[in-house]
């Protein structure tokens, strides 16, 4: 099925991302619906005409929004399906979908891996919704919630197997502060976008542990290295250039910028937090967590040589300390 145009558009998760992901679509959009799981979110922000929990300075005409907690009735409805809940809780918000997806586009804003299958969530919805690959694309590129919410530019890459569904989806996004481009590199865009969460943990330890702007320095090089390392292993593709913008750009600012959760989560761990103690105060999700267990899983397959990936799931998953573990790697690095 070759789309002509977005059709009807709905927006499915609650947080940050998906409050700035729809900010940006009901630019272009009369009316978007909306999916929440919750009633009681959904009735608050109708009240209050903002996301009660998140980028909560964010007004919006709720008038031209369709909210709904009926994942059933979202799908069925509408024709471009942008997903943007997170990863870890992907397959559970699923478990009730009935409708048929094979006729929609599907649109995954999701920087994750889906935790027990390993599958990037593209390919997820291929395998497990009967999706041509033709009919789902992916939002990469350095693009933090909040700035969005401040209307600060951002550059946004659609990846997408067929271009002219994926210059429909850049369309959609498109504003005087969101800059689009496009690529056909669905699961590099996607695995970049993991990745770049592991690193920012990293980036964040270092931080916490007082490591200078020199070692962060070099940490960033030998990041961009191991990345490509790994999608040329995984995905080879001459077209790719890994110092564009969804690669090297979301890469800088998750590992740079205090909006980084996965950069703020690292540096409580490098200060000594626990793994457990760390998620339950910043009471947001760092999506890198998950993914740097999904990642060490997904390499067993390619055997990559990854220091940075192996030393961050040690600190994070074998109880390994920060200050033992980066003084190894450390001694990796050129």
């Amino acid at each position: 099925m070759q789309f002509k145009s977005c059709g009807r558009v709905a927006v499915l998760g609650g947080g940050s991302w998906a409050t700035a992901i729809a900010k940006i679509v009901m630019h272009h959009e009369e009316k978007i619906t909306w999916y929440m799981r919750r009633d009681d979110r959904i009735e608050d922000f109708k009240r209050m005409h903002h996301n009660p929990a998140y980028l909560t300075g964010l007004h919006f005409d709720t008038d031209r929004i369709n909210f709904s907690s009926d994942i059933n009735e979202v799908v069925k409805n509408n024709d471009t399906l942008i997903f943007v809940i997170p990863s870890p809780y992907i397959k559970s918000h699923l478990k009730k979908l009935k409708a048929n997806m094979r006729e929609k586009m599907v649109v995954t804003a999701i920087k994750g891996i889906v935790p027990e299958e390993s599958l990037t969530v593209s390919r997820y919805f291929q395998r497990q919704y009967n999706i041509p690959e033709e009919q789902v694309a992916c939002i990469g590129g350095p693009s933090h919630a909040e700035e969005v919410a401040l209307d600060r530019l951002c550059y946004l890459t659609v990846g997408c197997r067929d271009i002219e569904n994926a210059n429909i989806v850049a369309d959609l996004f498109a504003n005087k502060y969101v800059k689009t481009s496009v690529s056909r590199d669905i699961e590099g865009i996607e695995y970049s976008s993991v990745l770049k969460n592991v690193y920012a943990i990293a980036a964040g330890i270092c931080h916490g542990l007082k490591q200078g702007d020199n070692f962060q320095a070099v940490l960033v090089a030998n990041a961009v290295q191991e990345m490509k390392r790994f999608l040329s292993a995984v995905q080879p593709d001459d077209d790719r250039h890994v110092s564009d913008s969804a690669y090297l750009g979301d890469l800088l600012v998750t590992m740079y910028s205090n909006f980084s959760r996965n950069r703020v989560f690292g540096t409580m761990i490098g200060q000594g937090y626990s793994v457990k103690t760390a998620q339950l105060e910043m009471e947001m999700i760092a999506e890198g967590y998950y993914g740097t267990n999904c990642m060490k899983i997904i390499n067993k397959r390619y055997h990559v040589n990854m220091p940075i990936l192996d030393a961050v799931y040690n600190i994070l998953y074998e109880k390994i300390s920060p200050t033992v573990e980066i003084k190894i790697l450390s001694d990796s690095f050129r």
